[in-house]
């Protein structure tokens, strides 16, 4: 397994620096506006088309939208509970109860088996599902660093939620800023650091290629054979149709006179 490429996938499947802005800077904006102008509406349509901007990019160089579209769903929905509630806090509402549910998802997973991460991250590493019959080790892997990521985001959700109850809109745009990227990759690089460690993934889709690859060449051999025994009987059945040689009928036809 080339483990450059594989870093950089793993870093990817979780948004990579890019996905990172797009999370982070649509709510930098919102927070700026409104520390500034004291405008809801204003704050919220900016942010709103900063994400749109980010999307379009995103689209135009045929790169992987989901984070965006994920951002631009986040950033619309915070926007209008904001302008429908008239309070700036619940622009981060929807990524505030994102991030709980998320934490949530992440523990009650792990208990129950199926470790969240390992769903994730299956495809990335080429492995699927195979970890949770085949790869003991690789589930305990999967199973701790998921416990992790619930640990982060719960305790995210655990500084955020009273300042959303008890601060300002200020306070809490700002605390949502600093808690963005640096609880993000202290995450990714504690899994990082776990999977490393842990038992190799097993590669199911070159299982399967080489699966289909055996049966090809099963297959090639099969037709060959009945190709060659098609070849034989049809020799066979001319020679029987031509009769004995000359030399042969000579012969025979001698010894039928003598």
């Amino acid at each position: 397994m080339d483990e450059a490429a594989t870093r950089e996938a793993f870093f990817e499947a979780f948004g990579g620096v890019r996905g990172m802005v797009e999370t982070t800077v649509p709510g930098l904006v919102f927070v700026l506006s409104y520390t500034i102008n004291r405008s809801i509406n204003v704050s919220a349509v900016a942010a709103l088309s900063l994400s749109a901007v980010l999307l379009v990019a995103r689209l135009a160089r045929r790169d992987t939208a989901k984070h965006a579209f994920g951002g631009i769903f986040g950033v619309g929905f915070g926007a209008l509970f904001a302008m429908m509630s008239g309070d700036a806090k619940n622009f981060y509402l929807p990524g505030m109860l994102y991030t709980l549910g998320l934490g949530v998802a992440y523990v009650v997973t792990s208990l129950a088996g199926v470790p969240l991460l390992g769903v994730v991250l299956g495809p990335v590493f080429k492995e699927n599902l195979s970890w949770r019959t085949r790869n003991p080790g690789r589930k305990a892997a999967y199973t701790k660093a998921s416990y992790v990521w619930g640990a982060i985001l719960l305790g995210k959700s655990a500084i955020t939620f009273p300042i959303y109850f008890w601060g300002d809109a200020t306070q809490l745009g700002w605390l949502r800023v600093a808690l963005g990227i640096p609880p993000f990759l202290l995450a990714v690089y504690l899994t990082w650091i776990i999977l490393v460690k842990a038992p190799a993934p097993i590669d199911v889709i070159a299982e399967w290629e080489e699966r289909e690859r055996a049966k090809e060449a099963a297959k090639k051999r099969a037709k060959e054979a009945a190709e060659e025994a098609g070849q034989k009987a049809a020799r066979g059945a001319a020679a029987a149709e031509a009769g004995p040689p000359d030399g042969e009928k000579d012969r025979l036809g001698s010894r039928t006179s003598d």
